[in-house]
């Protein structure tokens, strides 16, 4: 018999979240602490010395430093565009052994646009549009709106999920204090090695 591959198409949860008062199907399943991150290629919105519209896995692109992935639905929501502006004025102080990286659904065009228009500099902005391969890798990806759900990743220089929190409302804000902190208590283990 020839050896055969199938595509399993990825796992939906229902329930999960509401979404305009209605059970939310979210596509893929959720990573937990401790598991290897899953690799995804998306297109670059805004990404120092990168090319819109360019290809890229985000986490090799960004291999050795520490990682913190925020998904979002769309960077023309209040709840988003207050996320990515606090991540931008964070990334100031972190130096560049951190990357915060945004991740959303809006086109690339969208996210250059909006992170010109936001003073977003230091944030780097990437779009799971085409694929939305990041969706479904760490699942986040909302398959009515075909949107992220809101969540924030730590990964470290290892590409080690070092912490994974989803937001149980579109309109919740993630914990910033909590997201700084394992990010650069990471860096002084690392250093401390």
């Amino acid at each position: 018999m020839p050896n055969v591959t199938t595509n399993k198409a990825p796992s939906e949860r229902l329930g999960v979240m509401e979404l305009s008062g209605r059970p939310a199907t979210l596509v893929g399943d959720e990573v937990t602490v401790g598991q290897a991150a899953p690799h995804f290629t998306a297109q670059v919105g805004a990404w120092p010395g990168k090319d819109l519209w360019t290809e890229l896995d985000v986490l090799a692109a960004t291999s050795g430093s520490v990682r913190i992935l925020s998904a979002v639905p769309s960077l023309d929501t209040s709840t988003c565009d207050t996320e990515t502006r606090r991540f931008n004025t964070e990334a100031a102080h972190l130096g560049p052994q951190i990357h915060i990286i945004t991740i959303s659904t809006d086109l690339p065009v969208a996210v250059k646009r909006w992170c010109g228009a936001a003073g977003v500099d230091r944030v780097y902005a990437v779009s799971d549009h085409m694929a939305a391969e990041f969706g479904i890798k760490y699942g986040t990806l909302m398959k009515e709106r075909r949107w992220l759900r809101r969540a924030v990743f730590v990964v470290d220089q290892h590409d080690v999920v070092r912490y994974a929190a989803y937001m149980p409302k579109l309109g919740d804000q993630p914990d910033y204090d909590v997201v700084i902190a394992i990010a650069r208590g990471l860096l002084a283990e690392e250093s401390a090695a």
